[in-house]
């Protein structure tokens, strides 16, 4: 039961595996340490909590367009082949050039390092130990080769992960409530201040948030896609801004608006307050559990893209190659992994993220204009449709924009860079159709 004949891919996810991957591609160490970053940008608890609630509904937004998308196309390469089919194959190429050179591979890289990070600080050495790269290496390796057996094991993985992430907010949660009266919790739903700077706190918001794409990448491998994927992204994305606010209401329960601004690791702090050193280690094997699951989710659907593109000839050809027992993209698996291996072993991740950054939310944006040309071309009927269109995806687009430019303007010689990458992909997209590299 594939896909369609070229690609080779068997739909065997259902609803219940879908979301998980949602679930898992937002929620990561961000639930975890972001909400410091947040508080320290706004001047209340109501501010901090209304930022997170306004991160929820534009997420949402998001969820809804890409909900509809995925209806339209059910195959796997998610946004490529959406930019692909709306803008042309050189738009789409430059999408694809940065998700592999930057996007993917870096957030692999560096979410692998922290989890190397914690795991070695769980088996009692210092976070500065040579150990981390080498054990990061061993956890994208042991990925790789995961689902490699194709997406019923990387599922199984991601499903496994991400309840028990879950679970680990729970649990902080629970030890927020615990400590009654340690902070200002009361005055959380007082008057709202008005601030210039809740611009700028809406940034760690929105990068908390996203996410919620990757399961797109793997839209031709879930089984009745038209109804499972817009089940998954707004079950998915109804449960991750409750999380995220039912967590910060716990930090700011128990630390207050003051105190969570001043930490610089809020869960581990609410969970040593509340279980001693049994909760900091708890905590961390958390954030080892959410930082892994989330790895296994940028390989498993990244990969796909790659596979696409291959077959498209903008990439290695053998990338395209499909496992005939498995129905995995072993070669783009391997070569994606491989990539991020060597990112992760140089340490040049984190400023490649940094110049990324822009491109990555240029092309949220153009991935959700795509929409009005499917409207215009296929009309409305027989699929899921995104409540409010065209005001949503107008206002998901502005939404975007914003962000681009705050951005820029809060680190412009980094957006210069990353639009100089992005750039770079035009001479590489036009000398790989005319040599057709064959690799």
């Amino acid at each position: 039961m594939s896909e369609t004949g070229k690609t080779g891919y068997a739909r065997r996810l259902g609803v219940f595996d879908a979301t998980m991957v949602v679930v898992g591609g937002i929620i990561g160490a961000g639930i975890f340490l972001n909400p410091a970053a947040v508080a320290s940008r706004t001047e209340s608890a109501g501010m901090t909590t209304l930022a997170w609630g306004v991160g929820g509904l534009f997420a949402l937004a998001g969820a809804f367009i890409f909900a509809e998308l995925g209806a339209r196309r059910p195959q796997a390469g998610g946004g490529y082949v959406y930019l692909r089919e709306a803008f042309g194959p050189l738009v789409a190429f430059l999408f694809g050039w940065i998700m592999l050179l930057v996007n993917y591979s870096g957030s692999i890289a560096a979410v692998a390092t922290m989890f190397a990070t914690y795991a070695c600080r769980l088996a009692g050495l210092p976070d500065n130990t040579n150990l981390v790269p080498p054990v990061a290496v061993g956890a994208i390796v042991l990925l790789a080769g995961i689902n490699y057996y194709g997406i019923r094991a990387g599922a199984l993985v991601q499903n496994v992960f991400t309840v028990l992430k879950l679970a680990a907010v729970v649990a902080v949660v629970v030890a927020g409530l615990a400590l009654t009266g340690v902070g200002d919790g009361a005055n959380v739903g007082r008057a709202l201040d008005t601030q210039a700077n809740f611009g700028n706190a809406m940034l760690p918001v929105l990068f908390a948030y996203s996410g919620w794409s990757y399961i797109n990448n793997i839209a031709g491998e879930i089984r009745d896609p038209q109804r499972s994927i817009p089940r998954a992204l707004v079950l998915g994305m109804l449960a991750c801004t409750a999380c995220y606010l039912v967590a910060n209401f716990a930090y700011l329960h128990a630390l207050g608006h003051a105190g969570l601004a001043a930490s610089t690791a809020p869960a581990a702090e609410l969970m040593q307050r509340a279980f001693g050193p049994t909760g900091a280690n708890l905590i961390a094997a958390g954030i080892a559990i959410s930082t892994f699951g989330f790895c296994n989710i940028a390989l498993l659907s990244g990969a796909r893209v790659f596979q696409v593109m291959g077959a498209d000839g903008v990439f290695f050809r053998g990338a395209a190659h499909i496992h005939e027992k498995h129905r995995s993209p072993d070669i783009a698996l391997f070569g994606l992994a491989g990539w991020a291996v060597i990112l992760t072993l140089s340490g040049t991740y984190g400023q490649l993220l940094d110049y990324a950054t822009v491109g990555d939310w240029i092309g949220a944006a153009m991935v959700g204009a795509t929409l009005f040309y499917y409207r215009r071309r296929e009309g409305a009927d027989g699929v899921f449709r995104a409540p409010g269109f065209p005001l949503l995806p107008v206002a998901f687009i502005a939404a975007v924009g914003w962000v681009v430019a705050s951005s820029a303007i809060a680190k412009p010689r980094d957006t210069l860079i990353g639009l100089a990458i992005i750039a770079a992909g035009v001479p590489v997209y036009y000398a790989w159709r005319r040599f057709g590299v064959r690799a």
